[in-house]
């Protein structure tokens, strides 16, 4: 599945606010499904793993499948992003579901 620019700048312009755990989910759909160099599957799995914790249920079963092609350094690292991107959030919005 391809995005159009659009879609990309609109997922990603969700990250200014206080993004859903839908809004990270569809940023995991983009760089997962992305074509040749485009997708990148650390990044992925960071925004399913953030999107899991906000309560989406999408996030973790595309989360575990996208696990199952990645090298535990690959994961290591996805879940170093995402802390990182956590820690970048005010606290009230970290783990509540939209």
């Amino acid at each position: 599945m391809a995005y159009t620019d659009f879609e990309m700048r609109e997922a990603s312009r969700s990250l200014s606010g206080n993004p859903s755990g839908e809004d990270l989910y569809q940023l995991g759909l983009i760089y997962s499904a992305g074509e040749g160099e485009c997708s990148d599957y650390v990044e992925a799995h960071k925004w399913f793993n953030l999107a899991a914790l906000m309560g989406n249920d999408a996030a973790k079963t595309y989360r575990a499948e996208l696990a199952q092609e990645m090298s535990s350094n690959e994961i290591a690292a996805a879940q170093r992003a995402a802390r990182e991107w956590l820690s970048t959030r005010p606290a009230r919005t970290i783990g509540r579901a939209h």
